[in-house]
C-alpha cells in the first residue's frame, strides 16, 4: 500500500464513522481557539537550547477540542479531549505541542489504526458497529486495552481547565553543552482536576465547554504547568500505547497562562495545521510510527478541508 494512500485512508475512515463536514477537520472538529504566553523554567533551558524553552514569555495559541470528528459533538460525551498549543518565539522556530487527556494511544501502527477505525463505523441498519468483530480485534491487541479503559471510564470535565493532556509520544531534547534527554509531555491544570456526574454535564447542553471557559476566563487566567516526565533505560520510547511508570523523574518545564477566548482563525482559504512533528529546533522525533503518520493524516485533511487534490501527504498545504 502506497504511503499516500493509507493517509487517506485514515482520514476517509474518520469521515466514513463521523461524517464529511465541510472546512472541518477529520477529528478534533470542535474547538474552543485561546491565547496566552508560555514562560519556560531554567530547568527547561538546561535540558534543551530550542528558543520556546529559554525562558522568554512565549506568545502562544491554544486550542481546546473534542476528540470526535463531528463539529456539532456534544461536550458531555464519553470521549477524549484535547488541548493543541502552537508556541511563537521571537526569532525563534514554531514549535507545536498536541496533548490529549487519554494517557496512551489506542495502537502502535498507522495500519491497525485504520483497521480500527473501519471497525467502528455503525451498521446503517441497527446503528451499531459489529460488537463481536471489535471484541476480536481488541482481543489481538491488548495493548489497546489502556486507552480504550481510559475513554470508557471517563466522566464529562467540569471545565477544558480542569483536565490533565500529555502526549503519548517521546521526544529528544538536544541542550546548549551537547546532552540529550528524551522526554514525553504532560499539561498539568493549575486549577486542579474536576469531572462532571453524566446527569449533570448533560444538564449543562451540548456546548458548555466553551461557555464554562468563557466566564472563568472573566475572573482571571487559566494556567496549566507543563511538565516532562524522563525515561529509564528500559522504558520504550517509540510505542504509544506504552505508558511510563508514574515514578519516573518529572521535570517542570514551564508555565502556560490562558488570558482569553479568540474568534476562530480559519476563515476562507486560511486554516490552522497543529503537527506534532513541528518541534522547531532541538528537538528530535522518536520512530513512532503513529507520531509520523499523525502528521501525514493531518495533512491529507488539511488539503481537503481548502478542498485541494492531495498533493503530498508529507507536507501541508501553504495557508
Amino acid at each position: 500500500m502506497a504511503g499516500g494512500d493509507l493517509y487517506e485512508q485514515i482520514v476517509d475512515a474518520a469521515n466514513a464513522l463521523y461524517g464529511t463536514h465541510d472546512g472541518s477537520r477529520a477529528l478534533h472538529a470542535k474547538g474552543t481557539w485561546c491565547a496566552g504566553t508560555f514562560t519556560a523554567t531554567p530547568e527547561a533551558a538546561e535540558l534543551c537550547r530550542a528558543a520556546h524553552l529559554q525562558g522568554q514569555p512565549t506568545p502562544a495559541v491554544i486550542r481546546f477540542s473534542n476528540a470526535s470528528g463531528d463539529p456539532h459533538s456534544d461536550d458531555w460525551q464519553r470521549d477524549s479531549h484535547g488541548m493543541a498549543v502552537r508556541l511563537r518565539p521571537d526569532g525563534g522556530d514554531e514549535a507545536d505541542i498536541l496533548a490529549v487527556t487519554t494517557p496512551a494511544f489506542v495502537l502502535r501502527t498507522p495500519e491497525e489504526f485504520l483497521e480500527f477505525m473501519r471497525l467502528r463505523k455503525p451498521d446503517p441498519e441497527t446503528g451499531q458497529p459489529d460488537w463481536e468483530k471489535l471484541g476480536a480485534f481488541f482481543g489481538e491487541h491488548p495493548e489497546s486495552q489502556t486507552a480504550v479503559q481510559a475513554t470508557l471510564n471517563s466522566e464529562p470535565p467540569a471545565s477544558f481547565a480542569t483536565l490533565v493532556y500529555q502526549s503519548p509520544h517521546a521526544f529528544r531534547f538536544l541542550a546548549a553543552d551537547g546532552s540529550a534527554t528524551w522526554v514525553r509531555y504532560r499539561w498539568r491544570p493549575e486549577a486542579g482536576e474536576a469531572t462532571l456526574p453524566d446527569d449533570e454535564a448533560k444538564a449543562k447542553g451540548g456546548d458548555y465547554l466553551r461557555a464554562e471557559l468563557a466566564e472563568r476566563l472573566g475572573e482571571g487566567p487559566v494556567a496549566f504547568d507543563l511538565k516532562l516526565q524522563i525515561p529509564v533505560e528500559d522504558d520504550p520510547l517509540d510505542d504509544p500505547t506504552a505508558v511510563w511508570p508514574e515514578d519516573r523523574e518529572r521535570v517542570v518545564a514551564g508555565r502556560l497562562e490562558i488570558t482569553e477566548i479568540v474568534d476562530d482563525p480559519e476563515r476562507g482559504d486560511h486554516i490552522e495545521v497543529f503537527d506534532p512533528t513541528r518541534t522547531g529546533d532541538a528537538i528530535e522525533l522518536s520512530d513512532d510510527r503513529i507520531l509520523h503518520a499523525r502528521a501525514r493524516a493531518y495533512s491529507v485533511s488539511a488539503y481537503r478541508r481548502l478542498g485541494m487534490d492531495v498533493e503530498n501527504p508529507s507536507t501541508p498545504p501553504s495557508h
